[in-house]
């Protein structure tokens, strides 16, 4: 039975779609290095458009408005940074003592995981052949804290480019909105076009505002909670998980993770660096289950499922970012 010219012109429709999503794929791949500043620069501008409106009104440029949105948001990073660098950089300094104090509490799990080693080391031993093969030497790269110090400088890079963007983006007012009603062909279309896009503008910095207050809350919480449990320096955990909880999922097990492995090294016991994290699990569990759906979720209507793969995706493209 031979194929209809509209079977074959379908088929052909899917083919080119098909090819089209592959290749995408492959140009957010290559070029996420480029793309990435510019796309966040985009968002922020959305972002921060009612702001410099409300500066447009007081009769402020755009060009000064996005000076001080821009110098702004340097000033609060470089203050948080500030804050923090005292705190990250004793951590830093004390790290071999750190890891003895680890391995001193944590003695007991790595006496059954040397016990299993063994025990596998032997059953290889009963398995294996008289005949010996050429020795390779795997080469483990450097490691994790020499990869995030060589990534300082691409990052500054990132965030420098992107700041720049968001600079010109925000001088610009509403250059793009008036390109996008001149193309408009009738007056109908051009009062649609600046509606949905005014609509699109709106969403993103309500949503982007909303969680912002509900991960400062939580990064108070965070905070508040782990110094009634006497963890050291809380104001540093809390305000990593104000930043780690813009990243879905990933973020709140970082934040659990390396709560319990800073508690192990502050506390006496296993058990207390165990009651910190879980009460860190708890409280981004709580803002995730209850909080975030019920302040977000009633103005998007996201199926959970598309939401993870989608998160899943862009992180494996673009990392944090994504």
């Amino acid at each position: 039975m031979t194929d209809t010219p509209d079977t074959l012109r379908s088929r052909s429709h899917w083919a080119v779609i098909g090819l089209f999503l592959i290749a995408a794929g492959g140009v957010l791949l290559l070029a996420r290095t480029f793309l990435m500043p510019l796309i966040l620069a985009f968002l922020l501008s959305l972002t921060f458009s009612p702001v410099r409106r409300f500066f447009k009104r007081t009769g402020l440029p755009d060009a000064i408005s996005a000076g001080i949105i821009v110098l702004s948001l340097v000033s609060l990073c470089a203050v948080a940074a500030g804050g923090l660098a005292g705190p990250v950089q004793s951590y830093i300094d004390n790290g071999p003592s750190i890891m003895r104090d680890v391995e001193i509490k944590l003695r007991g799990i790595s006496d059954l995981v040397a016990k299993v080693s063994d025990a596998t080391e032997k059953v290889d031993e009963l398995t294996d052949t008289d005949a010996e093969g050429p020795k390779v030497a795997v080469d483990t790269g450097p490691g994790l804290f020499t990869q995030a110090v060589m990534s300082v400088p691409y990052v500054m890079a990132q965030a420098v480019l992107t700041l720049v963007m968001l600079f010109f983006l925000i001088a610009s007012g509403d250059m793009f909105y008036e390109k996008l009603v001149a193309v408009s062909p009738t007056f109908k279309d051009k009062r649609r076009a600046i509606r949905i896009v005014y609509d699109i503008e709106r969403k993103i910095s309500r949503y982007f505002l909303t969680i912002t207050v509900i991960n400062a809350g939580l990064g108070a919480a965070v905070g508040l909670a782990l110094w009634a449990l006497g963890m050291p320096n809380p104001v540093l955990f809390g305000v990593l998980a104000f930043a780690l909880n813009f990243i879905p999922f990933i973020g709140a097990l970082a934040g659990v993770a390396l709560t319990f492995a800073i508690g192990i090294v502050s506390f006496d016991t296993v058990g207390a660096a165990g009651l910190a994290a879980a009460t860190y699990f708890v409280l981004t569990s709580i803002e995730g289950q209850l909080v975030t759906p019920y302040a977000v979720g009633r103005s998007l209507n996201l199926n959970p499922v598309a939401v993870f793969v989608a998160v899943a995706f862009w992180g494996w493209a673009w990392s944090v970012v994504g």
